[in-house]
């Protein structure tokens, strides 16, 4: 795995929930294990292999999160231009068939979150966003079609 380029905002996040699994979760599923145990055989205890699978679970994400934070380059520390969409920028958008405007941040894919309007660089729209300047009018090919839009303006957080 190479550099994870993450937000301010984004590194907090994955730091906070690391701490929330090796903490909370860990002494949760601890107690479930140990309620489970005290249920008597363990060879056909349903609770306790739900608590066993959970806490390899729980141990597999702390790895991967603990991975990905050894290798954070947080992007507002890189020097980016600001003249055209790369990571970290926030896009706004004209779909050129509803005449609607749509707002990305576009960020790792790490970091991504539809509902917050956070797009990942390496989904089909992030991709054929990155490196183009405000005014250019594109069309990206997503699974459901094709989209037309006309980039409006690009600014950084």
């Amino acid at each position: 795995m190479g550099e994870v380029y993450l937000t301010r905002q984004g590194f907090e996040k994955l730091r906070s929930d690391l701490e929330r699994l090796k903490t909370t979760e860990r002494r949760r599923i601890a107690k479930a294990i140990e309620e489970a145990r005290q249920q008597g055989d363990i060879s056909e205890n349903a609770e306790y292999d739900a608590a066993k699978d959970a806490q390899a679970h729980c141990e597999t994400r702390i790895a991967d999160l603990e991975m990905k934070l050894s290798q954070v380059r947080i992007i507002e520390n890189e020097n980016i231009p600001a003249d055209k969409v790369f990571i970290g920028a926030i896009v706004t958008l004209k779909d050129l068939e509803t005449d609607e405007e749509i707002k990305y941040m576009l960020v790792s894919p790490e970091e991504s979150n539809y509902e917050e309007n956070k797009i990942s660089i390496v989904s089909p729209i992030g991709k054929g966003l990155m490196g183009h300047e405000a005014g250019k009018t594109l069309t990206i090919t997503v699974p459901a079609g094709t989209l037309k839009y006309k980039i409006l303006k690009i600014e950084r957080p």
